[in-house]
């Protein structure tokens, strides 16, 4: 086989390759048509969904170590910000971003600075309506959200925001994170309460 073959036959399984790794990511992160984009795209697919693999991990662990359920049919108590998983800040020497990780069992929140914006992931079971609560939080924090995606296996949802730091914004990413992490305990507390009441509802 000549070498012009050798290079065709290349090319052909190097496009058939690229249209199929371009059918399996969303079309959200595909920018543009060429190689690059469509390579690109599909790694920050991949990082997204490593993301939520490690989420669901964690998550397991902190459900194998929690105590045995008791024949009670009361709920657990909602975690108080004390019991958070608060971590300090960090700093990625592979990117060179700073990033804060603020963790409980209701959601984990990642914040991390890149550049002249903020990258903030959330990991979580599907609550109907939190989106736009955490976008309403963002824009009353000062924050202008520039690019969001949404990822999500079965009931665990992976929220990815790009955000712009606006002039009024006095928060660090710490701080982001936290502010995050609680309007996730805040809509489960409510939660329990709606599930509370509608049960002294049912037995009146």
């Amino acid at each position: 086989m000549s070498h012009i073959a050798v290079e065709r036959n290349r090319r052909r399984q190097m496009n058939d390759h690229l249209k199929v790794l371009r059918s399996l990511t969303p079309c959200f992160y595909i920018k543009k048509g060429d190689q690059a984009s469509i390579i690109g795209g599909a790694i920050e697919f991949i990082k997204e969904l490593h993301q939520i693999l490690q989420s669901l991990e964690s998550q397991k662990r902190r459900k194998s170590l929690s105590p045995s359920p008791t024949p009670s049919p009361r709920p657990r108590p909602q975690p108080s910000p004390n019991q958070l998983n608060h971590e300090p800040l960090l700093f990625d020497h592979g990117t060179n971003e700073l990033v804060a990780c603020c963790n409980s069992a209701v959601a984990d929140v990642e914040a991390k600075i890149s550049g002249s914006n903020v990258i903030l992931r959330t990991v979580s079971r599907r609550i109907p309506g939190h989106l736009l609560k955490i976008i309403c939080l963002l824009e009353k924090l000062s924050f202008e959200i520039l690019h969001l995606n949404v990822s999500s296996i079965d009931n665990t949802v992976l929220y990815s925001f790009v955000v712009k730091i606006g002039l009024e914004c006095k928060l660090s990413v710490e701080e982001l994170a936290l502010e995050v992490q609680h309007s996730f305990n805040h809509e489960q507390s409510k939660s329990i309460t709606d599930n509370k009441q509608s049960n002294v509802f049912q037995g009146s």
